[in-house]
């Protein structure tokens, strides 16, 4: 008996939303239990974020290669697996130290599980169709990380700490054995007829008709969104010192703290939609500033409005320079996977060097409380004048 191609690509989009789910509450409500239970601050807790993305630059290309070798159902039944044996490891573990390591392992095994789904919702469609499936892809996982967090802080309230694994595990264990189904379906899964591709001018013809090539707003992208990153998880590191800043439960830092990813959510469905961003250096360098600006309000304003307020602005700019990273990898040149997995490579780049800076920075400057906020605002002025630097040498290149 077949299946249509639809129906299994459903169960693809099932797999994203359970894992960003799972996923985002352990990762996210680490910290929190870290805190909590070893009396973890900012220092030791970016440190954990800066250790985690160190280690997700290089196992996500491992894990591209050994789903493209061994097969993308292969390579999920080995992630998922992994993942359940950490969460398992976790909810046993007694010391800091332990916990640390049931992360790097976590860290490990997550990047069996990403490159396979995105490869797997992709395949089989017309390149027509994939700036369409990425959209909805996209969206798909925002949706279920902006719900994870925002009833998060409840669970963990209500439930205890031992939830923080319990949950993820038992999401864990689903996903596994919906694999073993979907594997078997994938294999009389009724394709559509092929088709020969007519001949088509390129369907952004703006991108050549700017001041510089389009490789060099593939050049920015790849810039800004690990630089996003480089923000994204020094705030997830340090939102139970903001929880404490104005005196909140981890369930009211919930509910305050995914603001953002809403507004990120808002920013996909936005960017999916409406096209007119594309090829234009002014939205992407006006989105850096304004994460930049956002960013620092964020993490020092005392006015807890002033933090809402600002939350909407950095979702909707990391919005933008993840989307941009995606859209310029796909549209720009053929070498599509090469460039996604340059795409994910920057990602673990920015997840690791921010909270490595605002670790080193509280670890030299103990004494300033703010010190992280100040490095890491640093390193995203640092970003932005590379971007201002690589736009004008291109324009002058262009006009020479």
């Amino acid at each position: 008996m077949t299946i249509p191609l639809h129906r299994l690509k459903a169960g693809y989009y099932a797999l994203t939303a359970i894992g960003a789910v799972a996923s985002s509450y352990y990762f996210n409500y680490l910290f929190f239990f870290l805190h909590d239970r070893f009396g973890f601050g900012n220092r030791e807790n970016l440190a954990a974020a800066a250790l985690h993305g160190g280690i997700y630059i290089f196992a996500s290309w491992q894990g591209g290669k050994f789903a493209e070798r061994r097969g993308f159902h292969t390579s999920l039944k080995v992630g998922y697996a992994g993942l359940i044996a950490c969460m398992v490891a976790g909810a046993i573990a007694p010391s800091a130290a332990l916990q640390i390591a049931v992360l790097a392992c976590y860290s490990l095994a997550v990047c069996f599980i990403w490159p396979a789904i995105e490869a797997l919702i992709t395949q089989h469609e017309p390149p027509s169709r994939v700036p369409h499936i990425v959209g909805v892809y996209n969206c798909t996982w925002s949706t279920a990380a902006a719900v994870a967090y925002f009833s998060g802080g409840g669970l963990y309230d209500w439930l205890g700490e031992g939830a923080l694994f319990v949950i993820p595990g038992v999401l864990f264990a689903a996903q596994l054995l919906a694999v073993f189904w979907l594997d078997r379906a994938a294999a009389t899964v009724e394709l559509p007829p092929a088709t020969p591709l007519p001949a088509l001018p390129h369907p952004e013809a703006r991108a050549f008709m700017q001041p510089v090539p389009p490789q060099t707003f593939l050049r920015l992208a790849w810039l800004a969104n690990p630089f996003s990153y480089v923000a994204v998880y020094t705030l997830l590191a340090t939102m139970p010192s903001l929880g404490a800043r104005f005196g909140l439960s981890p369930a009211k830092v919930g509910l305050l703290g995914s603001v953002w990813l809403f507004g990120r959510l808002a920013s996909f469905i936005w960017l999916w939609q409406w096209t007119g961003w594309h090829y234009r250096f002014r939205w992407l360098a006006g989105g850096f500033a304004l994460l930049t600006v956002s960013f620092v309000a964020i993490r020092l304003a005392a006015d807890l409005w002033v933090v809402v307020a600002a939350q909407v602005i950095f979702g909707v700019t990391c919005g933008l320079m993840y989307y941009s990273s995606l859209f310029y990898s796909m549209d720009v040149g053929e070498a599509k996977a090469e460039h996604g997995g340059l795409h994910e490579a920057a990602i673990g780049a920015g997840i690791c060097a921010g909270p490595a800076v605002g670790a080193a920075s509280l670890q030299f400057f103990p004494q300033y409380p703010h010190a992280s906020a100040v490095a890491v605002t640093g390193l995203l002025i640092s970003g932005f004048i590379a971007m201002i630097s690589i736009w004008a040498r291109a324009r002058t290149r262009t006009r020479s």
